[in-house]
């Protein structure tokens, strides 16, 4: 009896429980902007607080909301992003910009040399 049960059904790939009966909870629609100008629509739950980015499933790039917590946001990002030191910034810090460049011309003379193409 067992073989005939299971015989042509697709175990784990389609739910027995049907709809009939099953109420939703409230649901809203918030839009994001990224900085390109576009625009994507992310669905919660009504009680749900949006938070004020969120990344976009299709481009990638992230996406703030119009109002004052999404300024916020995006008023942060942009803060965080222009105090990151790149590792020219920190070489900078430790050198000036004459003291390397006695430093390549002695790297460079030690290259020619090795090669024996000294100029």
């Amino acid at each position: 009896m067992a073989d005939r049960t299971l015989k042509g059904s697709r175990i784990g790939s389609t739910s027995l429980q049907g709809e009939a009966g099953v109420e939703l909870s409230p649901r809203r629609t918030v839009e994001y902007i990224t900085d390109k100008g576009v625009s994507f629509a992310v669905t919660f739950d009504a009680d749900a607080e949006p938070p004020p980015e969120w990344s976009d499933q299709r481009s990638g790039e992230i996406g703030f909301l119009d109002d004052e917590a999404g300024r916020t946001a995006r008023a942060e990002l942009e803060a965080k992003e222009s105090s990151q030191r790149t590792p020219w910034d920190m070489l900078i810090e430790r050198r000036s910009r004459e003291e390397l460049e006695e430093l390549l011309e002695e790297r460079l003379k030690l290259l020619r040399a090795r090669r024996g193409t000294a100029k």
